[in-house]
Order: structure tokens, then sequence, then C-alpha cells
């Protein structure tokens, strides 16, 4: 390489530098903004994180709480005592305390509640549907057997979550109606879904062996 090429690359590194340099200073000022951003953004990202978490411990620990009342009522007025902001938090806690008024024979006070979640549409679906099927429950004789039945039909067709629930309470109503051959029948087909739990299992054994039928040891175990 001439002295002159070895001049003009010197030169050309030269000017590179400091084209480089002036952009830095004209906007690096961008480059730091998006950093303090990125680290910024991640600080407040962990720090809702822990603000959530400590939240749902702090409800928690107030359900715990209310839950170790003396009675039902009680129970039920520390429940609706508790404040929360979350659509669906409110709507866990209405129905905590209408399961409450409901043991405390405050039938009406249980279904109002239930109504209330049912019926908000801030609520996410899935509570709105339970809060709609333990008002039925709660309504019970309330209700013609026929009213009943077409709703839990609905329920058992339309809800995935609560299917088997509403399932078994068919089976409960073909028994008062004296139909034990089709109850057995819904029964024996509760007991051989994939999706059936433990509980239900074994108030469907239970149920079976009282009518007089016949539980498969493979629908017993599950396998």
């Amino acid at each position: 390489m001439s002295d002159t090429d070895s001049f003009i690359e010197e030169v050309t590194e030269e000017v590179r530098r400091d084209r480089l340099f002036a952009m830095m200073k004209k906007y690096g000022w961008i480059a730091v903004l998006a950093v303090v951003l990125i680290v910024g953004g991640a600080a407040y990202n962990e720090w809702r994180k822990a603000q959530t978490a400590a939240a749902a411990q702090q409800l928690g620990d107030e359900i715990v709480a209310a839950l170790e009342a003396e009675d039902a009522n009680a129970r039920s007025a520390a429940l609706q005592g508790i404040q929360a902001d979350d659509p669906a938090a409110q709507a866990v806690l209405a129905m905590l305390s209408s399961s409450e008024l409901a043991e405390a024979g405050d039938g009406a006070g249980a279904l109002a509640l239930l109504d209330g979640v049912a019926s908000n549409g801030d609520v996410p679906q899935i509570y709105r549907q339970v809060a709609s099927f333990k008002s039925l429950l709660i309504e019970g004789d309330a209700l013609s057997v026929a009213d009943r039945r077409t709703r839990l039909e609905g329920i058992a067709q339309t809800v995935p979550a609560l299917r088997l629930a509403a399932q078994e309470q068919l089976a409960l109503l073909d028994i008062d109606a004296g139909q034990t051959d089709a109850a057995i029948e819904r029964l024996q087909r509760i007991l051989a879904d994939a999706e059936v739990t433990q509980d239900l299992r074994r108030r469907a054994s239970q149920l079976i062996v009282a009518l007089g039928g016949q539980v498969q040891p493979a629908q017993q175990s599950g396998n």
C-alpha cells in the first residue's frame, strides 16, 4: 500500500469516527431513553406482579379469617365486609357469602347475591354460570320439577364445566320421580366419563348401590 493510499484510509477512518461521535452526540439520548424504558418497564412489571400476588394473598387471608366465625350469619357478614376491586374476586366473595346465608336459612338473601353475580356483565362468564347453577339448587322445590329439569338439561348441554354436576342433579330428579332405572343409567354414564371427579364418582357409586345397581370395579377406580 502506497503512502497516499494509507493516508486516504486514515483520513476516511477519522471521518467515520467523527461522524459516529457526532451521531452519538446528537441521537445518543434515544439509546439511553430506550434502555431506561426497557429497564423501567421490566421493573414495573415485576412490581405489578408483586402487588397482584400480595393483594391475592391478603384477600385469601381475609376469606380464611371470615370463614372462622362461629355461625353462618357471622361468616356471611364477614365475607360481605371484605373489600375487593376485581369483579371476579367480588363474585367469589358473593358466592361464598350466599352459601353461608343458605346454611343459615336465608334463602332469599342467598338468591339475591347469586342473581347479582349472574347478571353482572363485568364478571367472567364461568362465574355467572356457576352462580346461576347455585341459584337453581337453592330455589329447589320452589320451582316445578319440569322447570328444574329443563334448566338443568340446558346447563348440562351448554356449560362444560358444570355438565356432570347438572347430570347428577338430573339423576336426583329421576329418583324423586321414581325412575330408578333412568337414574342408574345416568349415574353409570357419569362414572364412565373421563372428567368425573373423585367426589362425584364416590357420590354416584353410593347412589347406584343404594338404588340396587351394580358398580363395575373399573368405574370405582376410574381406570
